[in-house]
């Protein structure tokens, strides 16, 4: 039974890493549909626009404040095991993938949205998009693929572009899948920590989950370099509940 158990767990594994060689345009349409999810808000957690104005309200018109507490928020989120899978649940049946897979997604998307909205960036603009699932890549990611001339350029770059690069897009996304899809190995390995020391596996689950947060909010902020002194982000005062919480 167990042997039976494991076989089946392997081979859908193999078969969700298969993905995005057998099709690509859907795998690029459901992290774009992710991305849109952090962006436009997912069940009762608000989308990036309205966080966005919500920190820098709190911030007194600061950005780099407003950044710095986007950014402690949201690794606070991508470490509440229990969080990201309900949120992406809900995701999920959209895209119909993993649930932590997307609910982990679909934060860190929504605090790259919330860097670039800060820093002066048409969030909307197709290039701006494509510029902020490459951060999802990180650092060491992008950098191998500019120097493998697989990428032309930086996020900075692209979402400079004059013009957008649809197969350019679909090509980061599919990207994105299959670099996220690889990390789940080490989740694998947490997990079979967690039937045994549930604790230890929790928290190095949430540790890593965070960390690997932290690394692309910083590369995001390296990315979009700011281009206005201050954002003016008119929101409704009036609730006074913290900006990375759900609404009721």
């Amino acid at each position: 039974m167990s042997f039976k158990s494991d076989l089946a767990g392997h081979l859908g594994r193999q078969a969700f890493a298969q993905v995005p060689k057998l099709a690509p345009i859907i795998v690029s349409g459901a992290i774009d549909a992710i991305m849109n999810q952090a962006i436009t808000g997912v069940a009762k957690l608000p989308g990036a626009k309205d966080a966005a104005g919500r920190y820098l309200q709190r911030a007194h018109g600061d950005a780099d404040l407003a950044i710095r507490r986007a950014r402690m928020d949201h690794v606070a989120m991508a470490g509440g095991q229990g969080f990201i899978t309900n949120l992406g649940g809900i995701v999920t049946a959209v895209v119909a993938l993993p649930a932590n897979f997307t609910g982990l997604l679909t934060v860190e998307s929504r605090l790259v949205a919330i860097v670039a909205h800060l820093r002066g960036y048409d969030i909307d603009d197709p290039r701006v998009r494509c510029a902020m699932t490459m951060c999802l890549l990180g650092p060491g990611k992008v950098a191998d693929m500019i120097k493998g001339g697989d990428l032309p350029t930086t996020p900075l770059g692209v979402a400079s572009a004059p013009v957008t690069d649809q197969v350019l897009q679909r090509q980061i996304s599919t990207r994105v899948f299959e670099t996220l899809v690889s990390g789940l190995g080490g989740k694998r390995a947490v997990a079979f920590i967690g039937k045994r020391v549930p604790v230890i596996g929790g928290a190095v689950g949430a540790a890593s989950d965070g960390y690997e947060t932290t690394r692309i909010a910083n590369y995001a902020c390296a990315q979009f370099v700011s281009r206005r002194s201050k954002v003016t982000v008119v929101v409704d005062d009036t609730d006074a509940q913290p900006a990375d919480q759900p609404s009721a």
